[in-house]
Formats: structure tokens, C-alpha cells, sequence
């Protein structure tokens, strides 16, 4: 059974607080979760985004 769920660009949004051009912006800094193209729509993989907010999160712990 197939268990990674893809979420749409305004899932991305909401789950991470930026804004659109700022996603894009940090995929072409390598900085962000890049999508998976299927067909001709983007998906962002939900597990890879919660990863990089973890990440984030993490971050903002060890600099305080």
C-alpha cells in the first residue's frame, strides 16, 4: 500500500507560513523541499515538508 501523501502548493502555504514566491524562491536556493511534477501540476511530498519545518524548528532551538 502506497503511504506518502502529496499535497498541493496551497497545503505548502499553509503548513509552512510563507508565501508562494517565497517556496520558490528557497527551491531555487536549494533551501526547500522541491515538488514532484506529476503530469502538469506540482506536489510537494507531505512527509519532506513536516521534515523541513522539523528541521527549522530544530534550528531556532539550538540558536535560543
Amino acid at each position: 500500500m502506497f503511504s506518502k501523501k502529496l499535497i498541493r502548493l496551497n497545503d505548502v502555504l499553509e503548513i509552512t507560513g510563507l508565501s508562494k514566491s517565497q517556496i520558490y524562491a528557497l527551491i531555487a536556493e536549494q533551501k526547500f523541499v522541491r515538488q514532484v511534477k506529476i503530469a502538469r501540476s506540482s506536489r510537494w511530498s507531505l512527509d519532506a515538508v513536516n521534515a523541513w519545518v522539523d528541521a527549522r524548528v530544530a534550528e531556532s532551538e539550538v540558536a535560543n
